[in-house]
């Protein structure tokens, strides 16, 4: 297939605005279904945890065909924490299909990702979605796109954008400006129009270039390494090599197989040519960023460069009293391997050495990426132990500390509007803006230091009653705004071992509130929940009531507790305090103090207060 027949195409959009749901419908207008077949419902997430949490974690090629053309589409993540995924994927397409909802129109991560796109020099073609919403109001979003597009310095040719307007869940798109449809072939029939071919592909007869932007493991074919040819053609035992992105060669292997996209599913091909994006097997130690080229090709392709990562944790192996009972992978050298594949092949996360043993820096985007690790190795039968992240500090020329800044977009109803802007200035925010967004609710936009934003979205969500929504971008580096206040009150440390009693917990509830149930394992410096007060108090949870022979009331049978609401990962993993971890294992997480004798914290804490 020639390259001219070819379109590559990513859509970009903030998270939740129905990216995914989009492909779905796709797929069934281009006839990758047969008739009459069902289709799985958001096919493109086919990770767990992105099914669980509705949210798209990881980039995926998809690819059908319609009047002829073979359409190469990726869907990508939405959420900022996931940005070096869509700043990849980017790179290897001609277009971008960037989706607006008709409500809530450009919020913060329709900025991010068109920031990168318009960047590239690719031409957005936008569709306003969701146009069966009652709320909707296109005229609006069409006009926040094109200031968003001149606020990032576009080009005229990237102002000049088509517009179609759709509802992915109706499955309709339309050039003309309705609330209703019957399919999705003026979307189709759009894409072919307005996305360019492949170009700059080289001469008919060149060799074989592809610059890898995907990495995976395959039990079966082992390293797969995905990308977009840029020149030449590749068939499976041909012999190729891979260059460093210093050009240095890193190794030269033959090609055991070529899979290229074919609706939601990859399948071997006999030949790819240039322009075409397909994944390839047979090398061992070729990477993310590399160049897989003819053995005649010397210069490796350049690579985009990817934003820094902004926030760490320090991740340890589980050395509390009930490590080792339900992970099976526990060891410090299982961890160090585990995370360095991870690094491997995601270019957002950074991985080093702690400076204590047997610790390692684990840096990221924000805390819904590294939460998202975390719990994908829990789920592989990993344990550890993860401290309280903390945001990458750097110097500027002049030795001034910088520290990483985000832009905050919240929309609210009005009545909590003066409650979230108190306590985001108390957390040393500025606010930049105050709009009214509709059916009651006003759109709040702030600068704030990333660390004064950990562990602030459940208060958020509790000073608005589950109402607001929050949305974060990286700004940039911002001088250090010196100390801002953490959590107002300390918690409750168990003091011995054993099973938590009903009893002794119902004593405990006019202490504060509880994170455990009765029967669940505690150990002596675990914490069970939070104090009323600002102080840390040491109570006994395993304190059961002293049996009488005499019963002088009906209440002394049975006691009642307040329900307990377990603690999400990142929730626990905000929480927490710099001399707190949390415990992670397959079935359970656990608050703990970091050290878990009273004498040690003590000596500790003085130690802290000398310096």
């Amino acid at each position: 297939m020639a390259a001219q027949e070819r379109r590559n195409i990513a859509i970009i959009a903030h998270v939740d605005h129905g990216k995914t749901t989009m492909v779905d419908k796709l797929f069934q207008a281009s006839g990758v279904y047969r008739e009459g077949q069902q289709g799985e419902e958001r096919a493109m997430d086919s990770g767990d945890l992105e099914r669980e949490r509705g949210i798209t974690i990881s980039a995926k090629v998809a690819s059908f065909e319609w009047k002829g053309v073979r359409i190469n589409l990726v869907d990508t993540p939405g959420h900022a924490d996931f940005g070096g995924e869509v700043e990849r994927i980017l790179s290897m397409v001609d277009g971008v299909l960037l989706l607006v909802d008709a409500a809530e129109g450009a919020m913060p991560q329709t900025k991010f990702v068109t920031m990168k796109a318009l960047a590239l020099g690719l031409n957005p073609v936008v569709v306003i979605n969701k146009m069966d919403r009652k709320d909707a109001r296109a005229d609006f979003v069409h006009e926040s796109v094109f200031d968003l597009f001149a606020a990032l310095g576009a080009n005229d040719d990237q102002l000049d954008f088509p517009v179609l307007y759709a509802s992915a869940r109706e499955g309709w798109a339309s050039n003309e400006q309705v609330t209703e449809g019957d399919d999705m072939d003026a979307l189709l029939d759009a894409i072919i129009e307005h996305v360019p071919a492949p170009k700059d592909l080289g001469e008919e007869n060149a060799p074989f270039e592809l610059l890898a932007i995907g990495i995976e493991s395959d039990p079966f074919l082992g390293r797969i390494l995905s990308g977009r040819i840029k020149s030449g053609t590749i068939e499976p035992n041909m012999t190729i090599k891979a260059l460093s992105r210093d050009g240095k060669e890193r190794e030269r292997g033959r090609v055991t197989k070529v899979l290229a996209f074919r609706g939601p599913l990859r399948e071997p091909v006999e030949s790819a040519e240039a322009g075409d994006i397909v994944a390839i097997a047979g090398l061992k130690h070729a990477t993310v960023s590399d160049t897989l080229c003819d053995p005649s090709i010397m210069e490796a392709i350049d690579a985009q460069p990817v934003d820094p990562p902004t926030l760490a944790i320090t991740m340890t192996v589980n050395d509390s009293p009930l490590a080792g009972r339900e992970g099976s992978k526990v060891q410090s050298r299982v961890i160090r391997e585990r995370l360095l594949r991870e690094a491997e092949g995601n270019v957002a996360i950074r991985v080093s050495e702690g400076t204590e043993g047997d610790a390692y820096e684990v840096a990221g985007r924000g805390e819904l990426q590294l939460g998202i690790l975390i719990e994908t190795m829990r789920r592989e039968g990993f344990e550890m132990s993860i401290s309280r992240p903390r945001v990458i500090m750097k110097k500027d020329e002049d030795g001034k500390t910088l520290e990483p800044a985000e832009e905050v977009q919240i929309d609210v109803d009005e009545e909590y509007s003066g409650v979230v802007i108190d306590k985001l200035t108390q957390r040393k925010a500025e606010l930049n803006g105050m709009a009214p967004s509709g059916a009651g609710k006003t759109r709040l936009t702030f600068i704030a230091p990333a660390r004064s934003l950990i562990g602030y979205q459940g208060e958020f969500m509790t000073d608005t009653r589950g109402t607001g929504i929050m949305s974060r971008i990286f700004h940039g580096w911002v001088p250090y705004a010196g100390e801002i206040g953490g959590r107002h009150h300390g918690v409750l440390i168990a003091n011995s071992e054993g099973e938590a009693v009903a009893f002794a917990l119902w004593n405990l509830e006019n202490r504060g509130s509880l994170f455990i149930t009765p029967g669940t394992k505690v150990y002596r410096g675990m914490i069970i929940g939070a104090n009323s007060r600002p102080d840390d108090l040491e109570v006994n949870p395993l304190k059961g009531k002293q049996l009488t022979n005499i019963r002088t009331n009906s209440r002394d049978e049975a006691v009642k507790l307040t329900t307990v609401q377990p603690m999400a990962l990142e929730q626990a993993i905000s929480y927490i305090g710099d001399d707190e971890l949390v415990e992670i294992t397959p079935e359970n997480i656990r608050l703990r103090k970091r050290y878990l004798d009273p004498n040690e914290r003590k000596r500790n804490r003085s130690a802290a207060a000398a310096q």
